[in-house]
């Protein structure tokens, strides 16, 4: 017996090639929002979904900030119907190193059903996907069943200092009987899930000078202070080999998950050896009193991004490095505060700092995590949306990841949904970037369903 799909499959189904073209088009747009060379490419890129929401009816306006442009969209109205504010980012990261990728990370690329190219999950794959959706509800019932405004921003990856300036000056456009975040995944193929809880982050660089100048390390070695080493040796002050973080009071906030809360993680179909698989890592590290999923769900962590300093140019170069760099990241989970963290850092550094170094820290940003209620009619009609389309509901999660804007997101609205199409495997931020194709002929059903399901549950309440 044939099922006849129905009026949103059948878009999805009808426009594949062309729906592909478009969003290869705004993938070709290298928005990378941390490399100043690339503020063209942002404004492209902005103007480029401008255009797709206006052609939907949208009054888009597009707010100027210290770095890249916010655009704020207005759907037609509906009157009586509920108001969804969705978010997402067109800025991407830089897409280095480039050697890695199979094929150019600005030349969007099908390979084995799925699309490569920076950008597809992290974020613009997930924002054209919701954009579609609208665009198949338009098609098959001639208007959107809900009220939509659409918030984004192009500095998502460099902390959204615009968009929190604008939403701690301007609330109300928060306002929303629910808000829509995609720029998550799903926790496995074919298990839908919704992250409860993001942690924060603190950007941080620290920067350690031993001498005025680099010195020859045969004439000075042995007695002149090295920079990198004495930059690693504060580090381990920061940090033991056992995961633990040693910076004091930074416990003192945190939480362990409820004892339902872990055993239904336990019953995901996500285990330690396809984890470690997937990060391709020989073993996995960390406090290893803590099971692998609340280790990356629910636990802080500090993580050492980069390090500079000294000679790293080909060949040998005897010298003692007068100074060094490092850029570290602090992972927050709920209750923990983001600015409270960066000040426990920076006395953490000062009493740690040798005398005979001058070490100071930059913190870049500071983000709160966030937690979400998961018993709103929206949260409702997206588990309703997941079973009618994937075949099975929503399993609440925690994320490891930061979104900084999520906070500020909250003011005006509890129903916050962080709720994507991504897959655990999709490499954000790395090399080979993708998104599964067949994941985003189902998200624009998936979310085509979910406003035309929040209509009818939010009237029923």
């Amino acid at each position: 017996m044939t099922t006849t799909p129905s009026p949103l499959a059948a878009f999805a189904e009808r426009e594949r090639l062309k729906l592909l073209a478009a969003l290869s088009e705004w993938l070709r747009i290298p928005s990378i929002s941390t490399q100043p060379e690339h503020a063209a490419d942002c404004r492209r890129a902005a103007a480029w979904i401008a255009a797709r929401l206006e052609r939907l009816g949208f009054r888009v306006e597009t707010i100027e900030t210290g770095g890249h442009p916010i655009l704020w969209g207005v759907g037609p109205e509906v009157p009586g119907a509920p108001t969804v504010l969705c978010y997402g980012h067109y800025d991407v990261q830089p897409a280095d190193p480039l050697g890695e990728w199979v094929s150019p990370p600005f030349e969007p690329t099908v390979r084995d059903g799925n699309l490569y190219a920076r950008g597809t999950a992290d974020d613009k794959g997930q924002v054209f996907t919701v954009v579609a959706a609208l665009e198949a509800l338009v098609a098959s019932r001639g208007s959107l069943p809900v009220n939509v405004r659409y918030l984004i921003e192009g500095e998502e990856e460099t902390g959204s200092p615009g968009l929190t300036d604008l939403l701690t000056r301007e609330p109300e456009r928060t306002r929303a009987d629910a808000v829509l975040v995609t720029d998550v995944n799903i926790v496995a193929p074919g298990r839908p899930s919704v992250d409860a809880a993001l942690r924060g982050i603190v950007h941080a660089e620290i920067h350690v000078r031993t001498l005025q100048a680099d010195l020859h390390s045969g004439i000075y070695g042995g007695a002149a202070p090295n920079a990198i080493e004495t930059l690693w040796h504060l580090l381990e002050k920061l940090k033991g080999a056992d995961g633990r973080i040693r910076i004091p009071h930074f416990y003192d906030r945190v939480k362990r998950p409820t004892a339902k809360e872990l055993a239904a993680w336990r019953s995901l179909p996500v285990k330690e050896k396809g984890f470690r698989e997937e990060a391709g890592a020989k073993a996995l590290v960390g406090e290893k009193k803590y099971g692998f999923l609340e280790r990356v769900w629910s636990r802080p962590t500090f993580e050492v991004h980069g390090i500079v300093g000294g000679y790293t140019g080909a060949g040998s170069k005897t010298v003692i490095p007068a100074e060094a760099t490092a850029k570290i990241s602090l992972r927050l989970v709920p209750d923990q505060r983001g600015k409270e963290a960066a000040a426990q850092l920076v006395q953490a550094v000062k009493r740690a700092a040798p005398k005979y170094a001058d070490v100071s820290v930059k913190v870049f940003s500071s983000v709160d995590p966030a937690q979400t209620k998961l018993d709103s009619p929206a949260y409702a009609a997206l588990d309703r949306a997941f079973r009618e389309v994937w075949g099975r509901g929503i399993a609440p999660i925690r994320s490891g990841g930061s979104i900084p804007i999520v906070p500020l997101l909250q003011q005006r609205s509890q129903a916050v949904l962080l709720a994507g199409i991504g897959l655990p495997d999709d490499r954000l931020h790395a090399p080979n970037e993708k998104l599964t194709l067949e994941q985003i002929w189902k998200g624009i059903v998936l979310f085509g369903r979910f406003f035309e399901l929040l209509s009818t549950e939010n009237r029923s309440q």
